[in-house]
């Protein structure tokens, strides 16, 4: 360096937050004009305490759908002890948004890009009357299941596949997925929940696998049908989309 000159060192703290969320009061994670957001609120709160950042997630939800694990990264030049961090957004942020876990992060980490996989579970009411206090965490079907017909069906997607069949395809991006696990369970109080863990999912595939497999229990498509829309990459092959309401971002795994 030249005798004379002057270099501005900036030391940038990196971090990371575990959060859960109510997905019903939100307009989905990613920021959106006009909409309350979780992004949105995260990052007004963050400003408060630091200075305007913008976050990272491992995965974005749609609106109405839940996070009991969400990761979220942020870096700012303004350091703050984790702890005091922590304090500092339960106080801002909204009841509907949790903070449970407040770290600084090394450098490298993305919440996005060093995750392994990602965990959803959907939970389907299946009873003939619904319940009101369950209408903005569970999908009210009345038609008896064929569980083990459902899981016929899933034992088949499980793999890396082309999902273009079951998801809204992106301009320019890839719809082969690896799907970890799938299977659907019948549990008490008249709920039958699916678990799914895959590398990365599409938008939208999860409620559509969801919406595909709870026809297959209520006999409207034959499980053995599965690999042939699979194999057709086509949207209109498959059906529909199950509601947001049932759908919880469970687990991100490192």
């Amino acid at each position: 360096m030249v005798p004379g000159d002057s270099v501005l060192h900036l030391i940038v703290a990196r971090y990371r937050l575990d959060l859960a969320y109510d997905g019903s009061a939100f307009h989905g994670f990613a920021r959106q004009p006009s909409q309350r957001t979780v992004q949105g609120e995260l990052e007004r709160a963050l400003t408060k305490i630091t200075e305007p950042v913008g976050v990272e997630c491992a995965g974005r939800t749609d609106a109405g759908v839940h996070a009991r694990h969400q990761v979220v990264t942020f870096e700012t030049a303004i350091p703050i002890e984790a702890d005091r961090l922590a304090k500092s957004l339960s106080k801002l942020l909204a009841p509907e948004i949790v903070v449970y876990r407040c770290e600084e992060a090394a450098p490298d980490f993305s919440a996005r890009f060093s995750a392994t996989s990602r965990r959803y579970k959907y939970r389907v009411l299946n009873r003939p009357f619904p319940d009101p206090l369950r209408r903005f965490s569970s999908w009210h079907v009345p038609e008896p299941f064929d569980v083990d017909a459902m899981n016929l069906s899933t034992a088949q997607l499980v793999g890396v596949h082309d999902f273009a069949s079951f998801c809204r395809k992106a301009e320019g991006r890839s719809t082969v997925r690896e799907l970890l696990s799938a299977a659907w369970t019948s549990c008490e109080e008249d709920l039958v929940i699916f678990d799914v863990s895959a590398t990365a999912f599409c938008h939208q595939m999860v409620r559509s696998l969801v919406a595909f497999t709870v026809d297959v229990g209520r006999a409207r498509v034959d499980a053995s049908t599965t690999t042939e829309v699979l194999e057709a990459k086509d949207r209109n092959a498959a059906r529909g989309v199950a509601p947001a309401c049932g759908l919880v971002l469970w687990e991100i795994c490192y």
